[in-house]
């Protein structure tokens, strides 16, 4: 790193240091964090508020260089050793203390122990990590993967082997092209996965075999809800799933598209729904959330839908050695050995580090703006941005969107997607096929009354003039519109942008 960059700003790489702080803990805390993290620079000599390059004394610069190595090397377990250098910086010198990504994980203070001197780096500041971090930390330095450690507490018998390879096979088969061409699962691919090991001459359930068959041993729950705004502020709608990692996939996935826009593009007198984000990237961030979270962290996967972004939390610090920027370009870092394996079996991932580079074409694609990717210090967050409001474009697609049913448990969870018929009025259908009937905007026999009255006195009419006949949304004039056709005392004529609406000429029959 060029000393230009060191002076960019503190960042979760870089801190300052104005001058050596009397207790040198104010200092190897973060060495620790570094260690513990990506690795990172200390900076003596600058001022972190103003960037102010004070420098330090010469007669004094090796002199301190010295007590910043002994500090660190002296406090910290297990051993760490910076690379400490000097930089002439506008005349003055500057001390940088370099500290690599350690391997022998976790790194913490030794006068303050494993448990409260342990540090890691969030948001460019340095914290005391949690337990649950430290697990993480610990599991890294022992080169393991968590979801291959033995589950205690949970025994297994030959027919849970046997359901839960039957459940794999199925879920395999379901995804492929060709399911003649999937191999079934067994107790020896289960063995080699790390599903299940092997103890005193017997077989015993790993971490993983608790998350593939929904097993409570290990935590696995998505919390789905919609809101009101750009903030969790006002909710409209919560959802919790618990359940295999094929379940949580299927119902998380089926919720959000349930809960954002879809419209209806026209191609010629062929029509395809659309959704206003890709389902396939949708689906891709939610298998890579289940798969690649961390099961040590109680938390919760949390796909939030909100006005104006879809956004899905994963909970854990990214893996050691994984960055967002090395992961926009393809580098995968495996957190879950044996669950990467069967979702690769499943067909859930094609090829390991593809997805995210396949999100990020198919959203372009979409028109979208590029997705957001925020935090890996606590957690990994990914918004895609969604389109505007309502909205009609000139490729023929129209979106709708609207919250206004409910539940059958009372809680407001409807969105309705207003799609264009095949008869060019807007369809409605309700987030859930029991949800109670929108009675809010009826149509009114008078409304129905003066369009038939508009209809007799003119040729035709448009959508246009029976929203300023009726003074009401274009949705309740379509509405209208559609119930007397329904009713047959209306026809359409054209469509599209060109369309019309007539009274139907009943045939008078004549007499005997």
């Amino acid at each position: 790193m060029s000393i230009k960059t060191l002076l960019n700003g503190e960042s979760k790489n870089v801190e300052y240091k104005l001058t050596p702080p009397s207790r040198s803990i104010n200092y190897t805390k973060t060495a620790v964090a570094f260690a513990n993290g990506q690795g990172g620079c200390l900076v003596f000599g600058v001022e972190d508020q103003t960037l102010r390059v004070a420098g330090i004394a010469e007669d004094k610069v090796f002199t301190v260089m010295d007590s910043i190595s002994d500090a660190i090397v002296n406090s910290c377990e297990p051993l760490i050793i910076p690379d400490i250098t000097m930089h002439d910086m506008n005349g003055k010198t500057v001390i940088v203390a370099e500290i690599a990504p350690g391997l022998q994980r976790p790194y913490h203070i030794k006068s303050l122990g494993q448990e409260q001197g342990t540090f890691v780096r969030v948001a460019g500041t340095t914290r005391q990590a949690d337990q649950p971090t430290i697990r993480e930390l610990t599991i890294e330095g022992s080169n393991r993967s968590f979801d291959q450690v033995q589950c205690f507490g949970l025994s297994v018998t030959e027919e849970d082997i046997e359901a839960l390879c039957a459940s794999l096979t199925k879920t395999a088969k379901d995804n492929a092209e060709d399911p003649s061409k999937v191999k079934t699962v067994t107790e020896k691919q289960l063995l080699q996965w790390g599903v299940l090991a092997e103890q005193d001459g017997r077989l015993v359930p790993t971490n993983a075999y608790a998350i593939l068959t929904g097993n409570t041993a290990v935590r696995s729950v998505a919390q789905c809800g919609v809101f009101k705004g750009a903030t969790k502020a006002v909710f409209v709608d919560r959802r919790e799933f618990t359940g295999t990692p094929q379940e949580l996939i299927e119902k998380s996935y089926q919720y959000v598209l349930r809960n954002i826009h879809m419209g209806a593009r026209f191609k010629g007198v062929y029509r395809q729904d659309v959704y206003e984000i890709p389902p396939d990237a949708i689906r891709e961030l939610i298998v890579n959330a289940i798969v690649h979270r961390s099961y040590i962290d109680h938390s919760s996967i949390q796909i939030a839908i909100y006005d104006n972004r879809l956004e899905i939390t994963s909970p854990g610090r990214l893996p050691m050695g994984q960055t967002i920027e090395r992961m926009k370009q393809g580098y995968s870092k495996i957190r879950n050995e044996a669950l990467a394996s069967a979702f690769e079996y499943m067909g859930y991932i094609e090829h390991w580090g593809s997805g995210i580079l396949r999100v990020m074409q198919e959203v372009r694609d979409a028109g979208l703006p590029e997705p957001e990717f925020l935090g890996g210090d606590t957690d990994l967050r990914i918004n895609i941005y969604r389109n505007g409001s309502e909205t009609g474009s000139d490729d023929g697609i129209v979106t709708g969107l609207r919250r206004d049913s409910s539940s059958d448990d009372g809680i407001v969870t409807g969105l309705r997607r207003d799609s264009l018929s095949d008869d060019g009025i807007a369809e409605e259908t309700t987030s859930k096929t029991n949800a109670a009937p929108n009675a809010a905007i009826a149509v009114l026999p008078s409304q129905k009354e003066r369009i038939l009255d508009a209809l007799r006195k003119n040729a035709s009419i448009s959508i246009s003039d029976a929203i300023r006949i009726l003074g009401v949304q274009e949705r309740q004039a379509q509405r209208i519109l559609k119930s007397l056709i329904e009713e047959g005392s209306a026809v359409k004529i054209g469509a599209a942008r060109a369309t019309r609406y007539a009274e139907t000429k009943k045939r008078t029959e004549p007499h005997e």
